[in-house]
């Protein structure tokens, strides 16, 4: 059974190749399944599908709180982090906002440049002080 972070990860992970592709999400992540790279569970899926569902909703987001680049200038790896950690804040009782910045900072130190991750981290901190975020 994978951790919490593995499965944060590797929704990141699929999230971050739906930007790229055409395919579905079910396609996304049967391709994933098929390179046996990544453990896929049904929570991975679920979440991979609802972000992909939600994009629009989570990219209004992270435009309302990104003063200095519109959505289609951020770079996809920070969106795909910031899509991830947004929808965890709202949607996932059991992940504190605080918790998905936490969790957002350390997949972005491990896959986005350093200016990326303080870009991240400014935009999930100005999410976490509007009081959008459902869980606290």
């Amino acid at each position: 059974m994978p951790s919490r972070r593995q499965i944060r990860e590797t929704v990141f992970i699929l999230t971050f190749e739906m930007l790229f592709r055409s395919d579905s999400p079910e396609e996304i992540i049967e391709t994933a399944r098929e390179t046996e790279l990544f453990e896929i569970n049904d929570e991975i899926c679920q979440e991979v599908k609802a972000i992909a569902c939600k994009s629009s909703e989570l990219d209004g987001i992270v435009s309302r709180f990104s003063s200095k680049r519109s959505v289609d200038r951020i770079a996809k790896v920070d969106l795909a982090i910031l899509r991830v950690a947004i929808y965890e804040s709202l949607y996932d009782d059991m992940v504190p906002i605080n918790a998905a910045i936490s969790e957002a900072v350390a997949i972005a130190e491990k896959f986005a440049s350093p200016r990326d991750v303080a870009f991240i981290n400014g935009i999930l901190g100005s999410f976490s002080r509007s009081g959008e975020a459902k869980n606290v």
